[in-house]
């Protein structure tokens, strides 16, 4: 009898502790078992309030980094940025190799050539001290040919008629392996890998690579289960120009028609071309989302040019980046382009950039930037355009009583503008030099000239 007792005894007391353990508050919140490192950031910015900035990892610093990125977070974060996008930062594959940060060994561990998981923890915790976000670049599409998946769960694979795990259909990507995204189980196992570094590295969101390349239905399935952590605001940018991926929860995609715009404009073509293709990348683009839009990234800085060869110099791509920062759309710098970096800038191989270079374009790009983050006409303002000239680009951001007017000379060569009546008599503050000019009839603008101005 006693026997039973205690027996009854002993099974009650598993039986609290059992609720206890479910009740625990890191089991509530972290439905993976991973434990949240640190304080969710609180300061996520809104879209339409995000600065971003690109780094690869391979060309910030001499060392090719995590660590070469913390020593320069406070230059960053004077350059108006406030979203860090760090390339891929986990081990790559060996087999087939090109020595690509997007072939991915293992979608959990920080690459030994970047560091270690302190040092991406310690990168969060010291961004966000600065107010400033940082997420990473998730590769879904495909992982390399000797990531552990391929042996244990060759069912996660895309596959040909004779069985074989083929690369990504339609591309030259030898060094990768397409993923079977009709399989359940390899979706969660996805899934939970970007969970890992949301909670145990304190990331802010994700950059998605190749994302047209990826079902709809997986990414709405992943940013569903990413946004379900609790206390969490994440930023989610798709490499894509599908518009579906709105609806799966991405907050921006890629301008790259604009992209192309802004390089034809700078070859000659009307400065029309720009405001067409403005209105009609935004005839589809849902209220509080954006596109992202840039004069270079890491793909157009290893395989085409530099924004320096493409604009013709200096003053040519500093005239490109006021078009792409001030008009309608979330801002992209790319490691490198604020110093005028005229070579090209490989991403499989380290390729150091000399922060000495060009202080004078730095310059520029900070007070057009630092500018561009404390206005929120230039963010967020209503956008209007004046007609009237094939040469000069010319808008205008209202936000209440605040105005922003762009002026831009997209050629190589002085243009004598007609200045739009509504705007002759008419008096600004230069916001790059704090000077008072009033228009006339015309203004004469030098090759490239732009002119930043707001409203008394």
């Amino acid at each position: 009898m006693m026997n039973l007792k205690f027996l009854i005894l002993v099974s009650f007391a598993l039986v609290l502790f059992s609720c206890k353990k479910e009740k625990d508050p890191i089991v509530e919140n972290t439905p993976t078992g991973y434990i949240q490192y640190g304080t969710p950031f609180a300061n996520v910015p809104a879209t339409e309030d995000v600065v971003m900035y690109e780094v690869n990892l391979r060309a910030f610093s001499t060392a090719g980094n995590l660590q070469g990125v913390i020593s320069r977070l406070s230059e960053i974060k004077a350059l108006g940025v406030n979203t860090i996008w760090l390339m891929p930062i986990y081990s790559e594959g060996v087999l087939n190799g090109v020595n690509s940060p997007y072939c991915v060994k293992n979608y959990k561990e920080v690459s030994t050539e970047y560091g270690n998981l302190e040092d991406l923890r310690q990168l969060t915790t010291l961004a966000h001290a600065q107010n400033m976000t940082v997420i990473l670049d998730w590769v879904a599409n495909h992982t390399s040919w000797d990531n552990p998946w391929i042996t244990a769960h060759p069912e996660w694979y895309t596959k040909d008629g004779a069985g074989n795990i083929i690369k990504p259909a339609g591309t030259n990507w030898n060094d990768v392996a397409d993923l079977n995204f009709s399989n359940a189980d390899m979706r969660l196992e996805m899934i939970d890998a970007m969970k890992y570094w949301v909670l145990e590295a304190n990331v802010d969101g994700f950059r998605c690579d190749y994302a047209d390349g990826v079902p709809f239905d997986f990414w709405s399935q992943a940013i569903t289960a990413l946004k379900s952590i609790p206390n969490r605001s994440l930023v989610f940018l798709a490499e894509g120009i599908r518009n579906d991926h709105y609806t799966a929860g991405f907050d921006m995609t890629y301008g790259w028609n604009f992209y192309t715009a802004t390089q034809n404009c700078g070859g000659g073509t009307a400065t029309s071309g720009i405001f067409s293709t403005d209105v009609s990348e935004y005839s589809s683009v849902p209220a509080g989302k954006h596109k992202i839009r840039f004069t270079t990234n890491h793909d157009e800085s290893a395989w085409n040019s530099s924004p320096m060869t493409l604009y013709n110099g200096k003053l040519g791509a500093l005239a490109a980046s006021v078009s792409t920062i001030f008009m309608r759309g979330v801002p992209l710098i790319y490691c490198g382009q604020e110093v005028g970096r005229t070579s090209l800038q490989p991403f499989f191989t380290k390729s150091p950039i000399n922060w000495n270079a060009n202080q004078d374009m730095l310059l520029a790009y900070k007070n057009m930037l630092q500018f561009y983050s404390s206005s929120n006409a230039a963010r967020k303002g209503a956008f209007s355009t004046f007609a009237g000239s094939s040469d000069i680009l010319c808008f205008q951001r209202t936000y209440g009583t605040e105005k922003v007017l762009i002026m831009l000379n997209a050629r190589n060569s002085v243009v004598t503008y007609t200045i739009p009546p509504a705007l002759q008599g008419t008096t600004w503050i230069n916001a790059m030099d704090n000077s008072t000019m009033t228009f006339g009839a015309t203004q004469s603008f030098t090759n490239y000239q732009y002119l930043i101005l707001k409203n008394q």
